[in-house]
């Protein structure tokens, strides 16, 4: 696995995403409770960025069309999507300063979809 410092995780906000970029991948940080999660900063229906989308009760939402994808599995809980999105490995790491990063694993994905 190959880990990337991506963020601090003071950085993630609790209502939406934070776009992140790792090489040529677009990555949208998302934050549930105390857990984040990234997945694939693209809706699958139609190309826009989910970090522009609200996060809430495990899901972030497409502001174009509506669509809502679990940030666990990257599955489309809100038609009018119905592909999944990608989702990576996180792990949250202490920081020198006494906070806390976000490091991201970006060489696979966890729900073995493709990024686009």
């Amino acid at each position: 696995m190959a880990y990337e410092k991506v963020c601090a995780v003071d950085e993630v906000p609790g209502d939406e995403a934070l776009a992140v970029t790792i090489g040529d991948l677009e990555l949208a940080i998302a934050r549930d409770g105390d857990e984040i999660f990234a997945v694939q900063n693209v809706c699958s229906h139609a190309e826009v960025a989910l970090s522009e989308g609200e996060v809430a009760d495990g899901t972030v939402e497409c502001w174009l069309h509506g669509s809502c994808f679990d940030l666990r599995t990257g599955k489309p809980t809100h038609l009018p999507a119905t592909e999944p999105v990608a989702t990576f490995a996180v792990e949250v790491r202490p920081a020198p300063d006494g906070g806390a990063d976000v490091y991201v694993d970006a060489s696979e994905t966890l729900n073995g979809v493709r990024p686009s």
